[in-house]
C-alpha cells in the first residue's frame, strides 16, 4: 500500500493544514493559491453590497451579476468551504472569519429533507470548520445532517432517493455518490452502524446499475417501488442517455475512492481505477486534461469545456494514487492530476484578480441540456480545485 498520500490523510479524510511559506513550490502553484486566496476575500467583500436574502454565490448571470442561492440550494456548501480550503493552505484569518459567517448561515439544513445533496452543503462546510476552527456545535450539527440524510433512504429500495421531481419513479443520480461521505463520517465519529448500513447500501447498489461496461456512468437510474428494480437508465444533463456526462464520470471516480477510504473494499478500488481509466483514456487529446461538457458532444471540437468535472477529477485521482499498490500506476494517477491542475491554473482558466467577480476559475459548465450555467464560473468548481491543490500540497509536502 502507498502511503505518500495516505499518510496526510486527517480525521477528516483531508489534509492537514500547510505551511504558508511555500518553500520550493512551483511558480504555477503559488500563483494558483495566492489567486484563490484573493479572489475569495474579494468575492466577501462584493457581496456585502448584494441585497439579496440568498446568501451564496452559485455562478454569474449574463450580465456579470452574481446569481445567488439560497440555503436549502445544493451549491450552498461550496462558498464556505471554498473559504475553508484556502484558509488552509495560507493561513489567512480573514478567510476563516468569511469561511465561519458563511458556515453558520447553514445551521438550519441540519434538519432538511428535501435534498440528498446535504452532504455537499454541509459537510463541505461544517466538516472543514469542525476539522479547522471547531465550535462546539459542529459535530452535533453534521450528526443530525446524517440522520436527515438517511430519512430518504428507502430500504425496500435500497438506495437514497436523489430527487423529488421529474417523471421517474425513484431516481438515483450518480452525483449522489458524493453524500456518502457524510455517513461514513457519522459512522465514525458515533459508532451507530445505521450511518455505514446507509452508505454501503448505496454504493453497492449504484455499482451494479449505473455503469456500463467500460464503466462510463448513466447519469440518472429510477427504480421501482417497492421492488427496487431498475425501471430506466438515462440522463437530465448529459448529451444523451447513452452518453458519458463529464462530472458524471468525475463524482463516481470521487465517490469510489472516498468509499474504499472508508472501508477498504476492494470492489470499490477496482471501480475507482477503471472510472480513472475511462477518463483518462478519454481525454481531448495527448496534452490537453479538460474534458468537454460530455465526452459524447456532438459538436467536439467546439463545444464547452467543463473545469468544474476536470477539478473533481484532479482531486479524486491524488488520492487514488496513494491506495493503489502498483508505484508506477499510482504514480501516474497523482501525474495526470498535476497536469490537470497546471492546465486550470494557467491564464486559459485561472481568472485575474478582481475579475470574475472573484470566482476562481472560468469555464465551467453546469446543466447543459437545461441551457444553465454554460461556460461559466461555478462554486464547486472552485471548491475542489482548492481541495486538489491542498491536496497535492500535502502530497508534495510543500513547506
Amino acid at each position: 500500500m502507498r502511503r505518500t498520500l495516505c499518510i496526510a490523510i486527517c480525521a477528516m479524510g483531508l489534509f492537514a493544514i500547510c505551511s504558508t511559506s511555500w518553500a520550493g513550490t512551483p511558480k504555477w502553484f503559488k500563483n494558483a493559491v495566492k489567486t484563490s486566496n484573493h479572489q475569495l476575500l474579494y468575492m466577501a467583500e462584493q457581496l456585502k453590497e448584494v441585497q439579496n436574502k440568498a446568501y451564496f454565490p452559485r455562478t454569474l448571470k449574463a450580465d456579470g451579476s452574481y446569481a445567488m442561492g439560497k440555503a436549502q440550494d445544493w451549491t450552498s456548501g461550496f462558498y464556505p468551504g471554498s473559504l475553508w480550503l484556502a484558509y488552509e493552505m495560507t493561513g489567512d484569518e480573514n478567510l476563516a472569519k468569511e469561511a465561519r459567517k458563511y458556515t453558520n448561515r447553514l445551521e438550519e439544513i441540519q434538519y432538511y429533507t428535501r435534498n440528498h445533496d446535504v452532504g455537499f452543503m454541509m459537510y463541505c462546510s461544517y466538516g472543514h470548520a469542525l476539522r479547522l476552527k471547531p465550535e462546539q456545535k459542529d459535530k452535533e450539527i453534521l450528526v443530525n445532517t446524517s440522520n436527515s440524510l438517511c430519512q430518504r433512504f428507502n430500504p425496500e429500495v435500497g438506495l437514497i432517493r436523489s430527487w423529488d421531481f421529474g417523471k421517474w419513479t425513484y431516481p438515483v443520480i450518480i452525483d449522489n455518490m458524493m453524500n456518502l461521505e457524510l455517513l461514513f463520517w457519522a459512522y465514525e465519529q458515533t459508532g451507530n452502524s445505521k450511518f455505514r448500513d446507509v452508505a454501503v447500501a448505496h454504493a453497492d447498489k449504484t455499482l451494479r446499475n449505473h455503469f456500463r461496461e467500460n464503466m462510463s456512468s448513466y447519469h440518472v437510474v429510477s427504480y421501482s417501488v417497492p421492488d427496487g428494480k431498475v425501471e430506466s437508465k438515462g440522463t437530465f444533463q448529459g448529451y444523451s442517455d447513452s452518453s458519458a456526462w463529464a462530472r458524471g464520470q468525475s463524482w463516481g471516480l470521487y465517490g469510489y475512492t472516498m468509499c474504499y477510504r472508508f472501508t477498504k473494499n476492494l470492489v470499490y478500488l477496482e471501480a475507482a481505477r477503471k472510472i480513472a481509466h475511462f477518463i483518462m483514456e478519454n481525454r481531448p487529446s495527448e496534452k490537453d486534461y479538460i474534458p468537454y461538457w460530455d465526452y459524447n458532444a456532438p459538436d467536439i471540437p467546439d463545444a464547452p469545456r467543463d473545469a468544474s468535472a476536470a477539478a473533481i477529477t484532479a482531486s479524486a485521482l491524488l488520492e487514488l494514487g496513494g491506495y493503489v499498490d502498483d508505484h508506477k500506476l499510482g504514480d501516474s494517477y497523482i501525474k495526470y492530476a498535476e497536469n490537470i491542475l497546471k492546465q486550470l491554473s494557467s491564464s486559459d482558466y485561472l481568472a485575474k484578480k478582481n475579475e470574475n467577480k472573484g470566482f476562481i476559475l472560468k469555464h465551467s459548465v453546469g446543466n447543459y441540456p437545461g441551457k444553465s450555467d454554460i461556460d461559466v464560473p461555478l462554486n464547486y468548481a472552485d471548491y475542489y480545485y482548492l481541495e486538489a491543490l491542498n491536496r497535492y500540497s500535502g502530497l508534495k509536502k510543500f513547506n
